[in-house]
Order: structure tokens, then sequence, then C-alpha cells
């Protein structure tokens, strides 16, 4: 395939990149490097010579996006790019909603003017809100009710390509998606090839390994009265390398006209305080902590039910344990210090 990967030089999309090219795939990368990073487009090309190409620009710019897309002659998109930290959606929602819904609309017109067949959106829990005790751990007929504009700007955007696919049937046009509602992402290339670089930090798993090699002074818990065991928050982490396989494993398996999602996360789910003594474990450093207060938009727990994916694709996620998913993060970040930054 020939596929055009949105925010391909961010943590997740780079990650899809490696693996889309070690599968064999032509990849065009298209990313403005407002929060991707240009060394991780260096380490793709590095890897898939040829087989790796990089625009950079906004996907806001839907005729320049169209005409890579006819250039290129993409018929697959995943679409990662759009900004990513809930705290920041709540004080600029409407920076979230240009930046998500608005490029994400752009995204969608080019790739079906330019013929697109297939079609793989990066979505989120944080489309599922606050969902009650009964749906956890939570399935895929779980109501999408986001509690925060992040989550709303990605939810929009499944809106947007159910009814554009709607309409692409009627029209006789084969055009597939699957959105991929995936919870916390985490770890590392096991080869330390790629990582987690983001400018600002806002990942508990990345922050906690900061504060062991001596960046940060304590890590701040943000709330510690939450109903939850512990009285912090839950969350479900998969490892990137799984998410990507998962991505792979989507697109190979849409025919056309199918309408899909999936939950991507391992079915459990860890405490903020879990995952602080399991980054203690794993570094051997003490990592001090202090109490911060709730962070708005934070629900308190969010697992996910894979069993969909699970069955309808025989993915599973192989990184179950905590401490192996840190592990890998872990040696990313002693390898690379400084991120993709070059002294």
């Amino acid at each position: 395939m020939n596929i055009l990967v949105t925010g391909g030089a961010g943590y997740i999309g780079s990650h899809a990149v490696l693996r889309l090219v070690e599968a064999g795939h032509f990849v065009q990368v298209v990313d403005n490097l407002d929060r991707g990073n240009r060394g991780a487009v260096e380490t793709l090309r590095s890897i898939g010579g040829d087989r790796v190409g990089f625009t950079e620009m906004d996907v806001r710019d839907g005729a320049r996006l169209l005409e890579t897309m006819r250039r290129e002659r993409i018929d697959s998109v995943m679409h990662f790019a759009a900004l990513a930290y809930v705290g920041e959606s709540v004080d600029e929602p409407l920076r979230y909603y240009d930046n998500n819904a608005v490029g994400s609309l752009s995204v969608i017109n080019a790739a079906l003017e330019a013929g697109v067949a297939r079609f793989i959106f990066s979505s989120t829990c944080a489309s599922y809100g606050e969902p009650g005790e009964e749906h956890l751990p939570i399935d895929e007929t779980c109501p999408q009710d986001p509690v925060n504009p992040y989550g709303r700007s990605k939810l929009v955007t499944e809106w947007m390509l159910r009814d554009a696919a709607a309409a692409a049937e009627l029209r006789g046009q084969p055009f597939a998606f699957a959105a991929l509602r995936y919870f916390n992402v985490a770890g590392a290339d096991k080869q330390t090839r790629l990582g987690e670089d983001h400018r600002p930090e806002s990942h508990l798993i990345p922050i906690c390994l900061e504060v062991a090699l001596g960046k940060r002074e304590a890590l701040t818990i943000y709330g510690s009265d939450y109903p939850t065991p512990d009285g912090t928050c839950i969350r479900d982490y998969v490892h990137v390398s799984d998410l990507v396989e998962a991505h792979l494993a989507t697109i190979e398996a849409l025919e056309p006209g199918e309408q899909r999602a999936y939950n991507v996360g391992i079915g459990r789910g860890y405490s903020v305080r879990e995952c602080l003594e399991a980054c203690r474990r794993v570094t051997g450093h003490p990592i001090p902590e202090q109490e911060g207060p709730r962070r708005p938009g934070d629900p308190p727990s969010l697992t996910a039910n894979p069993q969909r994916i699970e069955k309808e694709l025989g993915f599973k996620a192989r990184f179950t344990d905590l401490d192996e998913i840190i592990e890998t993060a872990w040696r990313w970040y002693q390898a690379h210090p400084d991120g993709y930054r070059r002294d």
C-alpha cells in the first residue's frame, strides 16, 4: 500500500511509520512539526530509505494535502495529527476544535477527493467521558459522552467519518474507515530507535522517568481523592508497539465500505501510584512525589475491554506487564536523555 501518515513525526505516528515500512509499505509522512520531531523523521528515513517520504505541512492546508495524496498515489491514510493534552484543551477549547476537528475535516475531504479507499483514525478513550461502574471495563457499545474538548474533538471526527462514508456509499465510492479508540500509550521501540519526546511533557510515565534522570525534582500527583482504591486515577496502559500493530492489522483487514471501531488496551488498569512504584522498581531511583489538585477533565477510571479487536482481527497485546512496558521507555530515555535533540 501507499499510505499517508499524518502526524508521522510524533510519538505514535513515528512508531506506526516504522512498522508500516517493516511490513513492506510505502509511507508519506505529513507533519507540521509543531509538536512532532524532525529527528524522528530523520531516523525513519535512515531506516526506510526511499520508502519514507516527508512533507512538512499543516493538514488544514487542504489543497496542498490533496496535491500530496495525488502525487504519491496514496490509497490509504492513517490520521494521527492532533493536539492531545486534556488540560490544555480545557483552557484552549477553540484551538483544539480548529486543529483537531477542522484538521480532520481537511484530511477526510482530501482523502475522498483523491480516491483513498482505507482510512484509519487515531481516536481516544476520552470519547467515552466518565463511564459508570456498569460500563467498566469499557467496550465499544459504551455511550460516547466526552467531558473535555479533546475528547469531543475526536468524537466529532468519528461522526464526520461515519457521515462521509455513508455519502460515499451512496455515490458508489469504496471508502472504508476504522476508529481506534486507544487508552494510555506508553513505552518505546525495543531497539531504542524511536521513543516518546514531547515538548512539553505531560504524560505520567515519561515524567516519572525524567525525575529519575534528574530533569525534574518530583512527580506531581494531580488528585488523591478519586473514588479508586488508592485515591488516584486509574488508566489502561498499552505499549506503543502493540498499538501500531493494531493499526496495521486493521488497515490490512478493512474491506471496501466497512466501518469499524476498536478499543485498544490491555484490559487492566493501573493507578498513578502503581505506575510510580513500577517506575521506581524499573529505574532503581526513589522518584520523589508531591500532591497537587485534581486537573479538570480527568475521569477517575478508564480501562479497556479489548475483546472485539481480539475476536475480529486476532490482535492481542504482547506487552501486558507494566514493568516491561516501562523498561522499554527507560532504555529509550537512557539512550536519548535529550530526546531527538542533537547537541
